[in-house]
């Protein structure tokens, strides 16, 4: 899974000479919370909602709303941008950007072809790759195999298990960090009873878990 099967490829990107006021309008008019800022076809810096509000006159000030449009008018990108912007690479892994924007407490990098720009992932775009990789919007039931000591093979029986007994894996992740190690199989919405019988039949701790979808 790499970063480039779930960037945004289509992206919208400023001029450092760009006014403040144009770029809010782009954000609203694409809806959008952030722009790349492009000098040539090189990456400059970011400007996000949020570094926009902090360079805003506040609420508390005494300026007019005339008076606020027109210093936001006469305010460049170039003023206000993050320049030291975090990047990855469109052939990393997606793991990779969870962990960078973890790591600097970010929500979105801008994606790089060598020095290029040619995409945007932001953390809804991480959580949307997520629920595919899950297949979270097939009708399925989770099966949800502890596996208490860990030994070669164990996915391989239960894999052989699941086809001798005629079962479908949609798919299959296997986590680390809750204590014993987990096995969650998405199956079939129907067969959901019966590999929970088979798989205890032959010694597994089994539960079965309804996928709550939200439409």
């Amino acid at each position: 899974m790499s970063v480039a099967d779930y960037m945004t490829a289509k992206i919208i990107t400023i001029s450092p000479e760009t006014k403040v006021n144009m770029a809010i309008n782009l954000m609203k008019d694409h809806q959008i919370h952030r722009l790349p800022v492009i000098d040539g076809d090189k990456l400059v810096g970011i400007v996000t909602e949020g570094i926009i509000r902090a360079a805003s006159p506040s609420k508390a000030t005494s300026l007019s709303i005339y008076e606020v449009n027109y210093l936001l008018n006469k305010m460049t990108v170039a003023d206000i941008m993050e320049k030291n912007v975090k990047t990855i690479a469109k052939d990393a892994q997606l793991e990779d950007a969870i962990s960078m924007m973890r790591h600097h407490d970010i929500g979105v990098l801008p994606v790089m072809d060598t020095d290029q720009v040619v995409g945007i992932i932001t953390t809804n775009d991480i959580l949307d790759g997520f629920l595919d990789i899950t297949d979270y919007f097939v009708d399925a039931t989770v099966v949800q195999v502890m596996i208490e000591h860990d030994r070669t093979g164990v996915i391989y029986e239960i894999g052989k298990l699941m086809a001798d007994n005629g079962f479908n894996i949609q798919t299959l992740i296997v986590t680390r960090n809750l204590g014993s190690i987990m096995i969650e199989m998405h199956v079939d919405k129907t067969a959901g009873d019966g590999v929970k019988q088979v798989l205890e039949d032959a010694g597994y701790s089994v539960r079965l878990v309804v996928n709550q979808q939200v439409n």
